[in-house]
């Protein structure tokens, strides 16, 4: 007998074997791949009835239903209101509910009221947090460059926000996905579309790589991977040296997507005005110009030695061909020669700080740069205030460089010139490439954006429903949610990935809709109790016979323990936040410049700073993404650096004093009813009959122990609100109670 997974595996390769069966006379493709599932148009496909009727609540149970069925499997009875709760708050805010919230939601008897926890929570901005947060795994969101250096990106910080307000404006998904495409293509006014685009400045960066081209290949080849695996979850960076060894995608389809984007370019300055706030800055900027003009000229003059040792040295460090390039005077240059050359400035530019060259100044030249510096500060009333900027991208010009199909991807090796195009076999002919007459671009992404975002697309809307679904249950009908792919997995239930992809667009393309309609079905609302009989059936729980137990992400984690320990600040938005590192952790490279409010620990965790080459401890002990590529699935781990995190931190053993505190706020020092209030807190729950004896022979035992310490020369700690009423030694037991529950699975589960 085979083994079940070599099985599958033999199943997979035979499959794939197929889609290089002979094809049509004249046409690329094998009739296996012209039939493959992910290309089809969505159809509504008729909405089956299931044998369950009493318990399916609406049409995505039906499909489910018909599934287990088949399987002889009975779904799964409706889980406790406690659990349900619980469920939704992590799930769309990703904090726990409050005992009070708890208590109403058990009190109200109504049948609909979950679907009005649903609504509330949706309606809620902390939903926004919790789900940009899956978002910008996708979109490799980082705040430093990466590579050696992981130099600061100052603005990075608004791409953030941007998305967290999509999601709370239930922002059409359609919309969503060509702000950040082309959003300064399309609405040039509207400012959020031009923070957009920084989607696709997320890109790591070798900012003082020595070879141009090749740090212009290697951005090109990110942005082509991230695009094609977020927006149509196909690995189309198994293309870029070869035609993909699986998958319908050739080679040439790789550079026809990397065409789009062949002019594009970073744009760090983007002045967030618009309007006449926008005119009077540029009014004023003139107006300091001009009468400064002269000052700022003599000081150029002082640096130019400066300027010109360092234009020379590296332009010294590039390639021969890369050299020339950088000789020919700028208007003689072609469009791939003003791509290397912007690449080039724009690091003169980072080099050549005020700062840097004053302190090399000597002598009477320093003498002269202080007299005009301060000459020039005398205008500054002329000056205005430094404008709000973000970070994006935008085209050079209208005219893009030629791409080509690079031999083994390498930007020296180049091939066929393609043009850009879709996928070819949905759409083999290139892009009809839209006019932009009044913009200094060249339209591309446009063509681009609006293919993404078409209805008939057959996989956008597919994947994205398979996300959302995902998200919600720990893994999608297709379980490989970037990878529609021969190489990925099927959908376990195709009509409904269908019916729901279809829903998506007829509701406007609106996420909350998704949210509504999944939550409120019967199969969202199982519990997750093992039964042997359904898990012989369907082993790895494919067919939602139950809800899965998922542990929670490690900002959630962080998020849910600050909560309950009263210190989570609701404040949204801004720049992000430095917590404190762990004792003993050296500054990374790039800085960690820890926060000068205390309060800034208590932020949630999508705001705190993220460092490409330093993701903050805890979080990234408990399964933080890499963000040197896009993230369509975390890892799950179980590790001793997370038991350790949660222990013996200096953070977590602050948040087990906020929650001591908290118990002790909510109950006036009892320690009797401060055990019911923690378990509340933390599980929503109070504890049973064996769990409150058990927490208070701990407290007891904990307390003696901690006095004998004490007398020692031990150090208490002691939770940040203490009564009157309680002893030290007694409320430092609390603390001890507090983190031991802090580290449950309870607590860091959803069930």
């Amino acid at each position: 007998m085979v083994p079940r997974r070599v099985a599958s595996l033999l199943t997979g390769l035979l499959v794939a074997g197929a889609a290089f069966s002979a094809p049509l006379v004249g046409d690329p493709f094998t009739p296996q791949q012209r039939g493959y599932w992910a290309f089809q148009e969505i159809e509504r496909p008729e909405v089956p009835t299931a044998k369950s009727r009493g318990w399916v609540r609406n049409a995505v149970d039906e499909f489910v239903a018909r599934k287990l069925e088949a399987k002889k499997i009975a779904p799964g009875e409706r889980a406790d209101k406690v659990t349900l709760i619980r469920r939704a708050y992590f799930d769309l805010v990703g904090i726990p509910p409050t005992p009070e919230q708890v208590a109403a939601f058990d009190e109200d008897n109504d049948p609909d009221a979950f679907s009005r926890v649903v609504d509330d929570l949706l309606a809620s901005p902390q939903y926004g947090e919790r789900w940009g947060r899956h978002w910008l795994d996708l979109a490799r969101y980082a705040e430093s460059e990466g590579f050696k250096a992981d130099e600061t990106r100052p603005n990075a910080w608004r791409y953030r926000d941007y998305v967290i307000q999509a999601f709370n404006d239930d922002k059409p998904y359609d919309r969503f996905i060509k702000e950040q495409i082309a959003g300064d293509e399309l609405w040039p006014d509207d400012l959020d579309a031009r923070v957009a685009t920084a989607f696709n400045r997320n890109f790591p960066d070798e900012s003082n790589a020595a070879n141009l081209r090749q740090r212009r290949q290697e951005i090109l080849h990110d942005i082509t991977d991230t695009v094609g695996a977020t927006f149509l979850g196909l690995t189309y960076g198994c293309a870029k040296c070869h035609d993909h060894k699986f998958d319908p995608i050739p080679q040439k389809d790789y550079y026809r997507l990397q065409a789009y984007f062949a002019n594009t370019a970073e744009d760090d300055d983007i002045v967030l005005l618009n309007g006449e706030e926008l005119k009077e800055y540029e009014r004023q900027l003139a107006a300091w110009e001009d009468a400064t003009r002269g000052i700022r000229a003599q000081i150029d003059e002082l640096f130019g030695p400066s300027k010109e040792e360092s234009w020379a040295h590296q332009v010294g460090r590039r390639t021969p061909e890369t050299r020339g390039m950088l000789a020919r005077p700028v208007d003689q240059q072609d469009a791939y020669e003003r791509q290397i050359y912007r690449k080039h400035r724009w690091e003169m530019n980072f080099i050549n700080t005020e700062s840097r060259m004053a302190k090399e100044l000597k002598g009477e030249n320093k003498e002269e740069y202080e007299k005009l510096r301060a000459e020039l500060d005398q205008f500054d009333h002329l000056r205005p205030a430094e404008p709000p900027k973000a970070t994006g991208v935008r085209d050079i010009g209208r005219e893009a460089p030629p791409t080509y199909v690079l031999g083994i991807s390498n930007y020296d090796a180049p091939g066929e010139e393609v043009a850009p195009g879709a996928l070819s076999i949905l759409d083999p002919a290139p892009a009809a490439i839209p006019a932009l007459p009044e913009l200094e671009s060249t339209g591309r992404r446009t063509a681009l954006a609006n293919w993404l975002a078409d209805k008939n697309n057959p996989l956008t809307p597919r994947v994205m429903v398979n996300r959302i679904w995902h998200y919600h249950f720990g893994q999608g009908i297709v379980r490989t949610p970037s990878d529609f792919g021969l190489m990925g997995e099927s959908p376990t239930h195709p009509e409904l990935l269908d019916w729901l992809s279809d829903e998506f667009i007829r509701s406007g393309w609106s996420i909350k809709h998704m949210h509504r309609l999944i939550m409120n079905s019967a199969s969202y609302q199982q519990n997750s109790s093992y039964r042997a009989g359904a898990d012989k059936a369907d082993s790895l729980n494919r067919l939602f016979w139950r809800f899965p137990p998922q542990r929670l992400e490690a900002e959630v984690i962080r998020d849910a323990s600050l909560a309950v320990a009263g210190m989570l600040d609701p404040a949204m938005g801004g720049p992000s936040v430095y917590p404190p590192l762990p004792d003993g952790m050296p500054t990374p490279r790039g800085g960690w410049k820890t926060s000068e409010n205390a309060e800034d620990s208590g932020r949630r965790s999508v705001y705190v700073f993220v460092r490409r080459n330093a993701r903050y401890p805890m979080l990234q002990a408990f399964d933080m993404p890499d963000t040197h590529e896009s993230c369509s699935r975390r890892t799950v781990t179980t590790t001793a650096p997370q038991a350790l995190s949660m222990l013996n931190n200096n953070q977590a053993i602050r948040w087990a004093q906020g929650f001591a505190g908290h118990v002790f706020e909510r109950n006036g020092g009892d320690l009797n009813a401060g055990v019911d209030d923690a378990y509340e807190l933390a599980f929503s729950r109070p504890p049973d009959g064996w769990e409150k004896d058990k927490a208070l022979t701990f407290l007891d035992e904990q307390a003696r122990l901690i006095a004998e310490r004490h007398e020692e020369g031990g150090v208490i700690a002691l939770p940040t609100f203490v009564p009157e009423s309680v002893s030290a030694v007694d409320a430092a037991a609390l603390v001890d109670f507090c983190h031991t529950l802090l580290n449950a699975n309870e607590f860091v589960f959803r069930y």
